[in-house]
């Protein structure tokens, strides 16, 4: 807990202007958000162009050009979260737009080739349910987010949306739910 009050009080004295709170900042998130890309790599094709690393190291970039009134540790999280998967789905619309030649004849019999394809479609498939999700419930497409993208606890997820572990634990199975459905289409 040590640590979690720790990155709060940086977060606050960065938010407050001081330029060496965000140095002081990365060795102790780094590790967790590079769990978090992990995570999300464990769902791509082997063989990914984009890295674990390379999606953190991108993430904390522009979370850090950001002028974000920190909330604390969770909140930290909770976007950090959003900005892997808004940098994973651009990816992935990067990579389809190559697949399609860019206006030049591509032809290629690479089984590797059609899997990567295969997952950037099945990722830009899941981001298009998460914004229709998103359309129809912002609170059931926020926790998903917060949960899969993000890695966030439970725990940190009642802190980030202020609402009781019983509801978010609902609100996920509800959100999950229509995500399948939507995806099984």
């Amino acid at each position: 807990m040590k640590e979690t009050g720790q990155i709060t009080q940086l977060l606050n004295r960065w938010t407050d202007g001081d330029a060496a709170a965000a140095d002081e900042l990365a060795p102790l998130v780094y590790d967790e958000l590079h769990r978090c890309a992990e995570r999300l790599f464990r769902r791509e094709r082997a063989g990914h162009t984009l890295q674990p690393t390379a999606l953190v190291h991108e993430a904390y970039g522009r979370l850090i050009g950001e002028s974000v009134p920190w909330q604390d540790r969770a909140h930290f999280f909770a976007l950090a979260a959003r900005m892997m998967r808004r940098l994973l789905i651009n990816h992935a619309e990067a990579r389809r737009a190559e697949k399609r030649g860019g206006g030049e004849l591509l032809v290629t019999l690479d089984e590797n080739s059609v899997a990567a394809a295969s997952s950037a479609s099945e990722l830009l498939d899941l981001d298009a349910a998460l914004t229709a999700l998103a359309a129809f419930d912002p609170r059931l497409a926020e926790l998903v987010q917060l949960r899969y993208f993000g890695g966030l606890s439970i725990q940190e997820m009642e802190l980030v949306t202020g609402r009781s572990s019983s509801t978010v634990k609902r609100d996920l199975r509800l959100g999950r739910a229509w995500l399948q459905n939507r995806l099984s289409r």
